[in-house]
């Protein structure tokens, strides 16, 4: 970062007025506009001063280059990070925020700080670390000013990695709340809608977006988007009424969006396949071309156009739509395979063959007919039928002359316009550019970088005027007719060309490349307003070879196809904007022009760009300096544009919206976004992980709206592992210079409050009486920062240890099952299988076998997951590439049906083992929907039926009545289990949940609700292999979940055992024999499948220890922070605790006592805030196994003081800090109050250590145990 030297003075008044600036003011303040010219001078003054500040001190201190900035306030560092992130200069900014994060150790107190840095990581597409650092500020301040803002970005980055639940649960605390937004109500609630339709709720969608166009002052763009949304619901889902109905409404809806906005060319695309469904051929062609002009010439729109010339006979002008497709997008599925066909029908099958294969690269799967008709041409290519066929005059040009032949007028017309793809509108750039005014954001529109004008670029997004002087090059000499079929007859026979015939074959394509860039150029300058056309004056017409459109398939009739020449743009009155393009997997631009693709098919697309080009200087220096290959291109990826269904014109709806006015001094010395997506986007890596979305009912349509691959990869940068530091340049003082630094430790301030755990209740109720007028939330954990995952145990283990023995008990008598030391090695253990339990006791394990289930409860429902069958120690996707993601599909079923397939999957199996005896073998499977894959291999579809729920007493008496043999900390119901202290019931976890299986089925990677031990019991009669991480390690896997987009706690995994042992993970690796219980440890993590068809039963248990209770607080608290329901309220639980159990282990009881402490800190806390607010706390109560209560928006745990309102005409409860962005002055709210202060503190004093353990582990009588565990909290 160059300085300038100049010394800058600062009045006293100016230094309070740049005070007031931080993070918080991000997308509100207009610096663009004229009014806003003294902040924006004050802002670059202020920059400057604190840069000078910091030039200074690194004259004073500089030893050997290095700084020390040990006379620089941190603070510093964070406000020049606010400035510099007003003014959108988000590099510097970021260098500024990381060198407050290595000074500060508390930086995790400064909200505004953890704000402004996820807003950088947030522009440079660093999702997990935006992710991150939101997060924070929503856990240490929940009542932060920007929380709406938070809300909706933490919205855009779930739905862009489909993680829709917590997408949607973030824009409804959006929409709830009542603070100011740059986002209107309307535009979240359109997000909402879409966010319903891509989880396939369409029904509820299409209500959404109804009740969304009822309303009133929506603004014309977004309406035009919400009723294009609707029309093409109606067009794809057949739910919706029947199809003529639905076609109807479809093209009704369509035609009104157009109304509202004619300019957008993805609704005239949509309109064009209505159309085309309806058999309205050239109703459909006028949409399409409409599409194109208005710069929407997509890889969808042209293979859509391609299958209408197909369709009406042209296959000449259909293969050039469909190469058209294929250049836009090198993976558009669709569009290869609807080539592959028309080769097919052409009696071409090598080409088709080729075209299929191209199909399968686009990783969104296979369709069976395509794998069938790839296998088949693949058995059968060179048979002599298919010879004889290759033999007769060929129909078509092959598919590598294709790509060699000049490209139509429509696509190079568009080309000069082609830039990078606009961002999913609906996806985060709608407000990533939330800079109020700063920049003009169009499509068209990209600000420049700094010094690009010194460089003579000129800024693409600036028009050059028509009388402006124009250098074109002098146009390159047309080729003669005799030229073009010289052409083309060499590309026929380009496999026996001699070195001189080859020599002229490249020269002939070279001039039509110079004719084509030349066009281009010609067309570009037109459509920039260079030299305008008059009527007259038409473009040349495209280069076409003699021969390439035969004459005999155009026809003037009104059902005939226009063939591609015939198509031109009208360039009169209409400037295009950018034109929608997929981009390839680097980000780059799409090499349009036939020399890019006649040396090879695999080249097709491909394109080569500069790591650091485009970037500015100090991020060109520190790339150079510190970050490879795989750690820039992490950093700067830009995610590919989604092909969902809504479009890309909302972005630009949204952002000129905030964005009104630019002055030229900004737009010279800012970084503008979009620019910076694209020339950091370059630098994509394929070989990183990458999730693919198509998360629309449109994006699953027959032409590809789903070909377009979603590539989002996370930075390796983290905060806590790379930090900047300044240098001192012993040549140039004025220059600071980014660098690496090893963070400091953090060590937690000391507790506020001066409130220990010794103190009386009413004593901690009066010391923090007052401080919570303005609203304060705690954490159990303490007044220190963050739970974060934790780092690997050191020194690590030997690789040959990371394969340990499972520790195993076998037990021959009752004596043994009920032993004291068989429980202590159960709770010193992550894993134990324990072996012969169910003959040691007498377990009558048939009660839960498939026949007693149907006989007992046969109508009882079952959810059931649809799984691929794989080796337990793989998980592959279609193509063989291993992979984490473990995906399912949910649905419904009853015990009697899933009974009958789990016989009928036994009884195929045993068919098939006969079979294979006689040596016949199958290909096929009666209940698999098989795909090959490259390794040739069959994946049979199986289903899964899981958490049966065996709660009901009545239902299943005699079933839970046979479980009351087990030892006493296994049951399900113990005084020594901490869950049956709840005083409700979890379903799961203090019930029994039944497993219904057939080989293959599984349960993905996880850690227990709330970190709680878990019992399983396999009920047989097959094996279950089990796959188990010690709990010290969940952080290694959390962090390798995110590294392959997945989210750790609700997303679907299965770990790749390699990556494990690369990161020195030790897994346990057994068998679960029927009979076998498995203890599963506090925090262990695992992973289980079937090996045959059984039954398992589980269920959640609670040790009274130490251990167990503290990894149950951390967990509560992650979830907080990853905003995700702890089903196990803590809180809760813990007063029940102190009212029942004497706890005579040190430890166990600090920590819970300091639950209790902390819990009335913040009921005082909260009760302040109630008087501060005028409000009157009602007597409410509890009653008898009433369930804790959450908050209805964030899911916190609520506990005493409910914020009560009416809501649909329901009572719903909400957290003090929700219930205030609701309603700012808490109107329409009621506070109810569960319990009286003096039976808290009565019971808080209660608690104390006891001498002897009131239940002493494993020795307390049965009917002691029932009797207290009957026991429920009275108020």
């Amino acid at each position: 970062m160059s300085l300038d030297i100049s010394s800058v003075k600062m009045s006293v008044d100016e230094k309070q007025q740049l005070a007031d600036f931080d993070s918080c003011l991000f997308g509100f303040l207009k610096l663009g506009s004229t009014e806003e010219t003294g902040k924006r001078s004050l802002l670059e003054k202020g920059i400057k001063s604190y840069e000078n500040q910091i030039r200074e001190s690194s004259k004073q201190t500089c030893d050997d280059g290095e700084e020390m900035d040990a006379s620089v306030d941190p603070k510093v560092y964070c406000h020049l990070g606010h400035l510099l992130l007003l003014l959108e200069q988000y590099p510097k900014a970021l260098s500024a925020y990381q060198r407050f994060y290595h000074l500060k150790q508390d930086h995790w107190k400064d909200a505004p700080f953890l704000y402004g840095l996820g807003l950088v990581y947030f522009h440079f597409n660093a999702y997990q670390l935006a992710t991150r650092a939101f997060q924070q500020v929503l856990y240490l301040e929940p009542g932060f000013s920007r929380a709406n803002e938070i809300h909706i970005r933490l919205g855009l980055m779930c739905k862009a990695t489909n993680n829709y639940d917590a997408s949607l649960k973030h824009f409804r605390q959006a929409l709830n709340d009542s603070s100011e937004c740059s986002f209107s109500k309307a535009q979240i609630r359109l997000h909402i809608a879409h966010l319903l339709e891509v989880q396939g709720k369409y029904k509820q969608a299409k209500e959404a977006y109804e009740q969304f166009l009822s309303s009133e002052g929506i603004e014309a763009p977004v309406k035009a988007t919400a009723l294009k949304q609707l029309g093409w619901l109606y067009h794809t889902t057949e739910q919706l009424g029947d199809k003529n109905s639905r076609e109807g409404l479809a093209v009704y809806y369509l035609k009104e969006s157009l109304d509202a906005d004619n300019g957008n060319g993805q609704t005239w695309y949509l309109l064009g396949r209505c159309f085309a469904t309806l058999g309205k051929v050239h109703d459909a062609f006028v949409s399409y071309r409409n599409s194109i002009d208005k710069s929407e010439a997509s890889a969808d729109t042209w293979c859509s156009i391609g299958v209408l010339y197909q369709q009406q006979n042209q296959p000449m002008d259909a293969l050039q739509a469909y190469i058209c497709a294929v250049q836009l997008d090198k993976s558009h599925t669709a569009a290869w395979t609807d080539l592959g066909v028309l080769y097919e029908s052409c009696n071409q099958p090598k080409d088709a063959l080729a075209c299929y294969l191209k199909a399968t690269r686009n990783k969104g799967g296979i369709n069976s007919s395509l794998a069938t008709k790839i296998k088949f041409l693949q058995q059968h290519l060179e048979s002599v039928a298919v010879q004889h066929l290759q033999n007769k005059p060929r129909t078509l040009p092959s598919i590598e002359e294709a790509f060699a032949l000049p490209i139509p007028a429509e696509l190079t017309s568009r080309q000069g316009s082609i830039g990078p793809t606009p961002q999913h509108p609906m996806g985060k750039t709608g407000i990533m550019h939330s800079q109020a005014s700063t920049q003009q954001h169009s499509p068209g529109n990209h600000g420049a970088m700094p010094g690009e004008e010194a460089h003579g670029k000129k800024k693409k997004g600036q028009k050059r005027p028509a009388s402006e002087p124009l250098d074109l090059p002098p146009p390159p000499p047309q080729l003669t007719p005799q030229q073009m079929n010289l052409l083309h007859q060499l590309q026929q026979n380009q496999a026996s060309l001699d070195p001189q015939q080859r020599q002229v074959l490249d020269n002939l394509r070279q001039q039509v490349l110079l004719q084509n860039q030349y066009q281009m150029k010609v067309q570009q300058q037109q459509k920039e307003g260079a030299f305008p056309l008059s009527q007259g004056d038409r473009m040349p017409p495209p280069f076409l070879p003699g021969g390439l459109l035969p004459p005999g398939q155009r026809t003037d009739s009104l059902n005939s196809m226009p063939s591609l020449s015939s198509v031109t743009l009208n360039h009169q009155g209409h400037i295009p904007g950018v034109m929608s393009v997929a981009s390839s997997a680097q980000g780059g631009t799409l090499p349009l022009s036939s020399s890019s693709h006649h040396d090879s098919l695999d080249r097709i697309g491909d394109t080569a760009t500069s790591d650091t080009e485009g970037l500015p200087k100090e991020i060109q220096k520190f790339v150079s300096d510190h970050l490879n290959d795989r750690d820039l291109n992490a950093l700067f990826s830009s995610p590919k544009d989604y092909a969902t269904s809504i479009a890309e014109d909302l972005l630009s709806q949204f952002t000129q919206s905030q964005n009104t006015s630019k002055s030229e001094v900004n737009s010279q010395q800012n970084v503008h976004s979009s620019q910076k997506e694209k020339s950091l986007s370059n630098s994509g890596d394929n070989s990183l992980p990458t999730s693919h979305a198509s998360p629309s009912k449109l994006s699953s349509s027959v032409h590809s709206m789903n070909s377009q691959e979603t590539s989002r990869t996370e930075p390796r940068i983290d905060p806590t592992k790379v930090e900047y530091s300044v240098k001192c340049d012993s040549e140039n003082v004025n220059k600071l210079v980014i660098s690496r630094n090893i963070p400091r430790s953090l060590t937690p301030p000391n507790a506020p409050f001066n409130i220990s755990i010794t103190m009386k209740g009413r004593e901690v109720l009066a010391a923090c009486k007052g401080y919570g007028k303005r609203g304060i939330t705690t954490s159990l954990l303490g007044d220190k920062g963050p739970p974060r995952p934790p780092s690997p145990p050191y020194p690590p283990l030997a690789k040959e240890n990371l394969n340990p023995p499972t520790p195993s008990v076998y037990l021959e008598t009752k004596k043994d099952a009920f032993s004291t030391e068989l429980q202590q090695y159960c709770y010193s253990q992550p894993v134990v299988v324990i072996r012969g339990l169910a003959g040691a006791l007498k377990l009558d394990l048939g009660l839960f076998s498939t026949k007693s289930l149907v006989e007992a409860n046969a109508d009882h429902p079952v959810e059931v997951r649809t799984q691929k069958q794989q080796a337990p120690d793989e998980n592959r996707d279609a193509y063989g590439n291993k992979l984490w993601r473990c995906d399912s599909s949910r649905g419904r079923t009853t015990i009697a049906k899933y009974a009958q397939y789990q016989a009928s999957s036994f009884q195929e199996s045993l068919r098939e083992e006969s079979e294979r005896a006689r040596g016949i073998h199958k290909d096929s499977d009666s209940d698999s929907n098989s795909s090959g894959g490259p390794k040739g291999k069959k994946k049979k579809t199986i289903k899964f039926g899981t958490n049966v729920d065996l709660s009901d007493e009545k239902k299943w008496k005699t079933q839970l009545q046979e479980l009351s043999k087990l030892p006493a900390f296994t049951r399900v119901v113990s005084a020594s289990n901490l869950l049956s202290h709840v005083g409700n019931t979890i379903l799961g976890m203090n019930t029994v949940q039944l497993y219904m299986k057939v080989p293959g089925s599984r349960t993905p990677g996880h850690q227990e609700n709330n970190n709680f031990c878990s019992i399983n019991i396999n009920i047989g009669p097959g094996d279950c292999e089990w796959f188990g991480v010690p709990e010290s390690y969940w952080g290694v896997i959390h962090n390798m979940c995110e590294r392959n987009n997945i989210n750790y706690l609700t997303g679907s995994w299965w770990p790749i055992l390699e990556d494990l042992y690369e990161e020195n993970v030790p897994v346990y690796r057994f068998i679960q024999k029927p009979g076998d219980l498995v203890w599963v440890g506090p925090g262990t993590i695992h992973w289980v499948q079937a090996v045959g068809w059984c039954n398992n039963i589980a269920w959640n248990v609670g040790p009274v220890n130490a251990r167990q209770f503290q990894l149950a607080l951390e967990r509560y608290e992650w979830n907080k922070l990853q905003s995700y329901k702890s089903i196990v309220p803590m809180i809760h639980l813990s007063w029940n605790i102190a009212r029942h159990i004497n706890i005579a282990e040190p430890k166990l009881f600090e920590q819970i006592k300091s639950c209790l402490m902390r819990s009335l800190r913040q009921i005082r806390f909260t009760l302040d805030f109630i008087e501060e607010m005028g409000l009157e706390v009602k007597w409410h109560g509890r009653s008898e196994n009433e369930a804790a209560h959450y908050c209805n928006d964030c899911e916190v745990e609520v506990f005493d003081l409910l914020f009560v309102v009416e809501q649909d005409k329901k009572f719903v409860v909400h957290c003090q800090e929700c219930a205030r962005k609701i309603s700012t002055r808490m109107e329409g709210f009621v506070v109810l109050e569960q319990y009286q202060l003096a039976e808290l503190c009565e019971i808080y004093d209660r608690f104390q250590l006891s001498h002897m353990s009131y239940f002493p582990l494993g020795t307390v009588p049965d009917v002691l145990q029932r009797t207290l565990c009957s026991k429920r909290i009275t108020t």
